[in-house]
């Protein structure tokens, strides 16, 4: 019984020893002048997207805009003609 407990807290320390390492390394990696150029490099490339997203937009609100504009023109227009037709239509009706 002591034998399995053992073996069990040997493992249990190597696991944590080599997650010890593991973690040193990678901070090591993580921290090295490569993975910093690298880094660097894909905010740069992101920063490009976030420009290029911005200018789509932009222009996609502007075309929006022109069309709101043109349709609150052509409701007007429709407006107006309806009230000139329906002014035309009862002026008929009460000279007949």
């Amino acid at each position: 019984m002591y034998d399995i407990f053992h073996r069990s807290n040997i493992k249990r320390a190597g696991l944590f020893a080599g997650g010890v390492i593991f973690g040193t390394a990678g901070v090591k990696i993580l921290a090295s002048s490569d993975a910093k150029k690298f880094y660097t490099n894909c905010i740069a490339a992101a920063l490009r997207a976030k420009d290029c997203v911005t200018k789509t937009t932009t222009t996609i609100q502007e075309n929006a805009e022109d069309m709101v504009a043109e349709a609150k023109k052509i409701n007007e227009e429709r407006y107006e003609a309806e009230q000139n037709s329906f002014e035309y239509d009862t002026s008929e009706n009460i000279s007949e």
